[in-house]
This record gives C-alpha cells, structure tokens and sequence, in this order.
C-alpha cells in the first residue's frame, strides 16, 4: 500500500453503447441529450458512477480464472456499487446491478464476507538488524515510514490534525466542525479512505420513534506496507473487547506491527486504539447500552480517497445526507409549547422528561450552552434515557482529549447556522454553473 503523501490513479474504461436498428445518434442528437441531461438531473449525471463499476468488474472477470477469483472480484463490484447509493439511487442501471449480483453470488454460492482484492506479491524484506539499545534508549516500533510524524519530509508544516465524534441519538461531529443530528437506521460509513474503514449500525431507542443509537461498531484497518496486516476491530452492546477481531492487540507480525495497537482503558467501557503509522487516536466507549466514537485524523489521511471513488456517504467527511437530519431547534420549540400546554397537567413528559428537566439535568454535567447540551436535552426528551446525559458529556471529552485547537471545542447554535448557509450557497453555486454549461452545450450544438 501506498504512503500517504503518494497517489493512486484509476483508469476507467468507458464508451457509448447504442441499441436498435437505427444506428449511431448523430453529434447533434448527443449534444442535446447531453444538454437535457445535465439541466434536468445535474446531480445524477455529473455524479451516477455506476457505469464504473460495471467496466471495472467486467474488466476484472474478462479472463476466467478460479471461482474463488470471481467471488473477490463481485465482492469488489458490490461494494463499488454501494458506494453510489446516494447518487445514483434514481438510476435504473443501479437499480439493475444490485439485483444482478445478488443473482451471481446465489449462482457461484459466494460469501458476501471476505477479501474484495487480489492480495498483492509482496517482496520479503530482509531481516531487520537487531536494535542497539542502551538503559536511557526505548525500543524503536518500526522504520521512519511507520510514524507518521517522523515520516514527512523535513521542513514541512506539522499536520493539521482534524476530529470527527459520533454519538447519543446520533449526533455527528464531521471533519469540518459542523454539528449534525440524524435518523440513519442501519448500517452507514463513518470513514471510509486508503488506510482504513469505519461503519456503525444504528438500531431504534424506543419502538416506534425516529430516534436511533449505535449498537455495533466495525473498524477496518488494511495493510499497510511493512508496518501492520490487515486487523478488524468489532464491538457491539455489552462487547468491548480490547483486542482486535483475531485476538491479536497490535498490528501483527510486521516490523512496525507496534504502531498499531488496542489499549484498554476501562474495561468494557472505553477502549482506545492508537494507529501511530497513519497519526490517528480512535475512542470508542460503552455508555449505557449504546456507543460513543472519536477519531483524531491527519487532514491529508482524512482526505486519501482513491481517485474516481464516489465518498458522498463517508459521514464523517461529507456529514448526514439532507434527508437523513433532523432540526432539533424545532423539536425543542415543540417541547417546550407542549410543555406550557401540560404544565396545569403533569410535570413530566411521555418519556419522563420536561424540557425544563431536561434541561436541569444536562447542566448537571454540561454547563456551557453548547450543541453538546442542546444534543443532551434532545436526547432526554426524545427517548428519556439519563445515559445519554454521559455519552454527551464524554463525546465533549473526548474533544478535549483529541480536537487540536481549543477554540473549536464548543460549537454554538450560530455555528452551526453559518455552515449551513455556506452549505445552501454553495449548492446553488452547483446548480448554478451546471445549468449555464448546459446552456453552452445547447448553443455549441446548434
């Protein structure tokens, strides 16, 4: 695998099929359609990358070769293809792909667990001499490519190290600071790049409410050259172990196999991995019956997408999709009329909590009126879990421990508002030029 500051290109074969006794459109005909395309659906045409998919996986299974062979390579081309669900959920090849190959794994009885490439030849490094140490020494974890810091070239910048926190009801943190609380039920990719992958799964607090919790958790960290295998590491309820999936705590049998490592902090209840060769601190704790994630990330790790993958459902990067969010300004506004309405009739709420309660209760623990308390008042109010009162409270923690500058630790409503502006504008920004280079498309053509 390659070094951070190294680069992957992907070549992509592509081309026009046509069908009927007519034959080939003429230029003409193209560039209309093309103009209609991109004004009518500029999302789904300048985004859709399911015709990649399908020539990368044809591409790999051109030659026949073992069964074993083609299950990695429909592995490969089903996580290609889930990787376009949110652009390209309205696209009937889509729609097409992931019924075909769930018929093709049934046809060749493939598991959908397992590798999703062909591992790699890779040349045995010599035997590394044993290390000179004396008592004031320690022992070194590995050569310089396996620290990230020791790593860069000399006279450049420090890393900008950026954080990503998801937890309580959910509530996510991105990369960018901005502050998001969704639905997402099921599974969905936190991080997913280069160097490693994360998915929760989000299953209902109360039956019948939108609100939802992490209940498993999936790390994946690849290969990476002569510093770690490939090591999963899953926990779910009342599982935290302090070892990766094969029992293992670091990062196998590599020279630099230290620089990655689980460490347990409290049994069974927080649990720190520390993935030195790439720069990053992942926390996960138990609080209640849910969990809590936080990551420290170097921006250039954080930003390591392969050339040509579709990351618009990477949450941590892009945040929630829109009509995955939930305003709980408004949810607290109807929290607090109702309350006015009842408070002649009961001091509590269905779920035990009145938004004033609430409220008391957060700032138990939370005393700055922060997104962090807001996210802790919704909590109570929407499932009257008092857990969630402590996964708000260690999710700001957390920030403290791994957020690299102090100032970011709170986020306020206005924040939280600006980004969302900047969002919007830059939206119509997008539609905005997409249009016009239709418009151009039109005139050309004609």
């Amino acid at each position: 695998m390659q070094s951070p500051r190294e680069r992957s290109t992907v070549r992509a074969r592509a081309g026009w099929m046509v069908m009927g006794e007519r034959g080939r459109p003429s230029a003409l005909e193209v560039c209309r359609v093309l103009a209609v395309l991109f004004s009518l659906f500029p999302s789904v045409s300048l985004q859709c990358k399911i015709l990649k998919c399908n020539s990368e996986f044809w591409a790999s299974t051109s030659n026949s070769g073992p069964e074993e062979e083609f299950c990695t390579a429909l592995r490969a081309y089903n996580s290609c293809v889930r990787r376009t669900a949110r652009t390209c959920r309205g696209d009937l090849t889509y729609h097409s792909a992931q019924h075909g190959i769930e018929d093709l794994m049934s046809q060749h009885n493939c598991s959908k667990e397992g590798p999703t490439s062909h591992p790699r030849t890779r040349t045995p490094l010599p035997p590394a001499p044993p290390p000179v140490m004396t008592d004031s020494q320690e022992r070194s974890d590995g050569p310089e490519v396996c620290h990230y810091e020791r790593s860069l070239p000399r006279n450049t910048a420090p890393p900008n190290y950026t954080h990503c926190g998801f937890f309580g009801d959910p509530h996510l943190r991105t990369f960018g600071d901005d502050f998001q609380t969704c639905k997402v039920e099921g599974a969905w990719p936190l991080i997913h790049n280069k160097y490693l992958s994360v998915q929760v799964t989000n299953t209902p607090v109360v039956p019948g409410s939108f609100a939802t919790a992490t209940s498993k958790l999936t790390i994946i960290f690849k290969n990476f050259q002569e510093c770690v295998d490939q090591k999963m590491y899953h926990a779910e309820t009342d599982e935290l172990p302090a070892a990766f999936a094969d029992g293992s705590k670091n990062g196998g049998d590599r020279y630099g196999a230290n620089t990655l490592r689980v460490v347990e902090k409290v049994a069974g209840q927080h649990v720190e991995i520390q993935a030195r060769y790439i720069g990053t601190t992942i926390v996960v704790r138990q609080v209640g019956r849910y969990l809590t994630f936080a990551v420290r990330m170097p921006e250039e790790v954080v930003n390591s997408v392969e050339e040509g993958d579709n990351q618009d459902l990477y949450l941590c990067l892009h945040g929630c999709p829109a009509n995955q969010r939930i305003d709980f300004r408004n949810f607290r506004a109807r929290a607090a009329e109702a309350q006015s309405v009842s408070r002649t009739r009961s001091s509590t709420g269905a779920n035990g909590f009145t938004y004033q309660s609430a409220k008391t209760k957060c700032k138990e623990r939370l005393p700055v009126e922060d997104l962090y308390f807001h996210s802790c008042v919704f909590d109570l109010l929407s499932s009257g879990d008092i857990n969630f009162t402590m996964a708000a409270y260690y999710a700001f923690e957390d920030v403290k421990m791994l957020h690299s500058n102090s100032k970011r630790y709170h986020i306020f409503e206005k924040d939280a508002e600006m980004n969302s502006a900047e969002q919007k504008g830059r939206n119509v920004l997008s539609v905005f030029l997409v249009n016009l280079l239709a418009v151009l498309l039109w005139t050309v053509c004609l």
